[in-house]
């Protein structure tokens, strides 16, 4: 059997909100798989918070760049908030957007590339750039969206110049309106991606693991009610409406007004959205915390994982 660590427990607890013993009950019933513990400790009724991205760890900036018709996103991570506000690493960051803008969104494209006026590659920018902070950085990833008529809105929250931020959106808008009106509705988009971080475009495009197992989570929860199967199906199906409504762009309340359908408000503006992107900076990257690890090993009984 797989070794239940207090790092594995600490994970567990911070993306479920379950209580200590709960989560190391549910790693020990599923061989340490986390995911598997995660749909253990939600058909038993005690995570509040399954869906819960991996706790923020990471610093540095998300970055866009763009042209009519097309944009790039960026993420470049380091190791301490001070570096996000050094001018020569918002240049990088920057620079970097625009490099992708170009090339495309493959990071050893990107890496490969020319860096602007230093004869180096971007790959070799960021070793000087390290070398002069004095501080770990890296290119973490990229994404470039396009449209063939219509435009690429971008949106940055929490920025801390132009383009620059701790949050950005990419939203494709399709359409024969006149661009400046496809850009506002996109940014609008933008700023409701932002906030409510939809995993899906629309239904079709849901990944159908994802689906697959939420369906068995659903299912289980539901028979756990004692009501015929026939009646179980019937409430399956309405919590994957739900389920919809919370993941699928398409399918969630307009953050803007709070009632209408993000897909009836593009509809109205004449439009089609054909793809988003989100990168909220950090996300699903943790940094160690080798206290909490230890408190979990002193109340669970387990042994601490070693420090690196």
């Amino acid at each position: 059997m797989a070794e239940i660590t207090a790092a594995l427990v600490k994970d567990l607890r911070e993306r479920t909100g379950a209580g200590m013993m709960d989560c190391k009950k549910a790693l020990t019933e599923n061989d340490a798989n986390i995911e598997a513990a995660i749909d253990w400790l939600r058909k038993k009724g005690l995570s509040a918070a399954a869906k819960k991205s991996g706790r923020v760890a990471a610093e540095g900036l998300v970055g866009v760049a763009s042209v009519p018709a097309k944009a790039a996103m960026v993420e470049v991570n380091s190791e301490t908030d001070f570096v996000s506000r050094n001018e020569s690493f918002q240049a990088f960051v920057a620079e970097v957007a625009k490099v992708a803008l170009q090339v495309g969104d493959d990071l050893a494209v990107i890496n490969a590339a020319p860096y602007p006026g230093t004869g180096r590659t971007v790959a070799e920018e960021l070793i000087h750039l390290v070398a002069t902070i004095g501080e770990n950085m890296n290119i973490r990833r990229a994404k470039v969206l396009s449209v063939p008529q219509g435009a690429v809105a971008s949106y940055v929250h929490q920025s801390v110049r132009p383009g620059l931020g701790k949050i950005g959106v990419l939203v494709a808008v399709e359409g024969a309106s006149e661009v400046g009106a496809l850009e506002q509705l996109g940014k609008q988009v933008g700023m409701h991606v932002a906030a409510t971080r939809p995993e899906a475009l629309d239904t079709d495009s849901v990944d159908p693991a994802a689906l697959d197992r939420e369906k068995a989570v659903l299912s289980e929860q539901a028979r756990a009610s004692g009501k015929p199967e026939a009646i179980i199906e019937k409430m399956v199906e309405g919590r994957i409406r739900k389920y919809y409504e919370e993941v699928v762009l398409l399918e969630q309340v307009w953050v803007h007004d709070g009632e209408s359908r993000v897909r009836a408000v593009v509809k109205k503006a004449g439009a089609k959205l054909s793809g988003f992107a989100r990168f909220h900076l950090g996300e699903g990257i943790q940094k160690e915390t080798g206290d909490f690890a230890a408190e979990v090993a002193a109340t669970a009984g387990i042994k601490p994982t070693a420090s690196a």
